[in-house]
């Protein structure tokens, strides 16, 4: 399965790709009242370096997400992939385009949900919508920084 979530920000790719970069970007990028809890940070520029996030499941069932950065090209795109936690699969592009208008921000996600078939059926009631709200937050917190910020 893909989603693809896409935005215009009126900022240079070097600066759009370097609020990523902060070492608070993924506390920033987090909504309020998301129930997770961060336990390791990456350094997105290393290769192999692993961020550790424990989440809940339906709001109740803890789970570590363990994801490395598997690609580094700036100011153009990084990439992480999940080595375990509640997916099936997920392979996340960070992706940043030079725009008349300053840069693209896409984010591009390959996922497998859990529960092979049953979590295919589930996945537009039970991960669209939140992988909407998410990104919709995290684009609206980048483009707000990096064009106070340029």
């Amino acid at each position: 399965m893909k989603f693809v979530k896409e935005s215009i920000i009126k900022a240079s790719p070097e600066t759009v790709f370097g609020f990523h970069e902060r070492e608070d970007a993924f506390e920033m990028l987090m909504q309020p009242g998301e129930d997770a809890k961060i336990i390791q940070k990456a350094d997105i520029s290393k290769i192999g370096s692993q961020a550790i996030i424990e989440v809940k499941l339906f709001g109740l069932i803890p789970v570590k997400w363990v994801a490395e950065h598997t690609k580094y090209d700036p100011p153009r795109m990084f990439e992480d992939v999940q080595i375990s936690g509640p997916f099936s699969k997920w392979r996340h592009m960070h992706i940043v385009q030079p725009h008349r208008n300053g840069a693209v921000l896409r984010d591009e996600i390959e996922y497998e949900p859990p529960m092979s078939l049953l979590g295919r059926l589930a996945a537009p009631i039970a991960v669209v919508p939140k992988l909407e709200a998410m990104f919709e937050h995290r684009h609206r917190i980048t483009k707000e920084f990096c064009e106070k910020n340029k």
